[in-house]
């Protein structure tokens, strides 16, 4: 046991200060790998253990505790990190609800050599123990923290994920069936029509024949999972309809529903996606998200490579589509004219990045509309 009174001033103050084991883990469905470095040690401690065991993992986060509270004769901290991914987060409430301080990294934030390089989990745990050094000495920018939602925001998200699942689904089994029945001569079938049985029964092919038996039974079993598909929909959007009526009265959700062109998907999508965390500026929510600009300078060179794309890729292309909606509903807005302004009667890619432009500029405009009551310039109010 290392006495610190008997230590130099300055290497017991060390010695207080990095009175903590920092870990990394390295997750993968089959197996984790955790790294370690523990005070007053130089040597990094790799151990494998099986993936999913969080019991194990907590005995030998505490066994490692243990060990670097002999040694240093005080109290010790354990700091773990680790990458977002397909193990979600609850691996890091378990450790929280544990007493173990736990940090969830953006992998992609994390600064990597330009030159070609080895890769593999040993490496990528050692460099996450280097990231977290550096970021527990507050050295700025070293990387990105990912901010866990709660449990109920992580659960409200999953109604937005599920309808696009969902949708993604009837348009695939509706662009199926109209292939196959224009492999037969025959267009202008709508498998969404609530007559579409009865309008099935009576097409005839491009040559005058019935539809084959097999070809028929293929198409009723398609509609089957279409209706199926409609079902689900509309029960996950009266889920979504009723969180949004649960909020309450200067909750975003009902400030949203008083804007024109706003309607409850794109509500959800803004609440449960964006605006239920707190932002500190406008930059900090475009790069929240990916709708952040990405310079490109050096010396004389200026280039722009346009956003970032890092950000949240649902919200991202949801306010895209708002930003469509927005020309469509608010003509007379602040935004609509400056679109209108920089465009004009141009199209292609000019009008491309005008409206990805426009998307990052109305989600600010909305972001300070929840937070501060400044309706958007221009924007008519809705009659709900």
């Amino acid at each position: 046991m290392i006495d610190v009174d008997q230590l130099a001033p300055h290497q017991a103050a060390t010695q207080a200060q990095n009175a903590r084991v920092v870990v990394s883990l390295e997750l993968s469905p089959s197996s984790w790998l955790v790294t370690s470095l523990s005070p007053g040690s130089e040597k990094l401690s790799k151990r494998s253990m099986s993936g999913g065991d969080g019991a194990g993992l907590l005995s030998l986060l505490e066994g490692l505790r243990m060990k670097a509270t002999r040694r240093v004769g005080g109290r010790v901290d354990v700091v773990c990190i680790q990458e977002a991914g397909l193990d979600g987060f609850w691996l890091h409430r378990l450790l929280e609800a544990n007493g173990i301080e736990s940090h969830v990294v953006d992998a992609a934030s994390i600064a990597a050599p330009r030159r070609k390089r080895a890769k593999s989990d040993g490496i990528d745990g050692e460099t996450l123990i280097r990231v977290l050094l550096a970021w527990l000495r507050r050295e700025p920018r070293v990387c990105s923290m990912v901010r866990p939602p709660s449990i109920e925001e992580e659960d409200r998200r999953r109604l937005i994920g599920e309808r696009e699942r969902l949708v993604d689904q009837r348009i695939s089994e509706t662009n199926r069936i109209r292939g196959l029945l224009a492999s037969q001569g025959i267009r202008g079938y709508d498998p969404l029509r609530r007559d579409r049985r009865d309008r099935l029964a009576a097409l005839v092919t491009g040559d005058g024949r019935r539809l084959p038996a097999d070809l028929r039974q293929e198409l009723e079993r398609a509609l089957d999972r279409i209706e199926l598909l409609q079902r689900q929909l509309r029960a996950v959007e009266a889920a979504r309809d009723r969180e949004l009526a649960d909020a309450g009265q200067h909750e975003p959700a009902t400030l949203l529903a008083h804007i024109k062109g706003v309607g409850e998907q794109t509500n959800a999508l803004l609440c449960f996606e964006a605006f239920y965390r707190s932002f500190s500026n406008r930059r900090q929510l475009a790069a929240f998200a990916g709708l952040a600009p990405t310079p490109w300078r050096s010396g004389q060179l200026v280039h722009e490579q346009g956003v970032t794309g890092a950000g949240n890729p649902r919200l991202r292309t949801g306010l895209v589509q708002l930003a469509w909606l927005w020309l469509r509903h608010q003509p007379a807005s602040a935004l609509s004219q400056w679109f209108t302004k920089r465009v004009g009667k141009q199209r292609g890619p000019l009008k491309r990045i005008a409206v990805v432009a426009l998307a990052r500029k109305l989600l600010i405009a909305l972001w300070r509309y929840v937070s501060h009551g400044v309706i958007p310039v221009g924007a008519g109010l809705a009659n709900r």
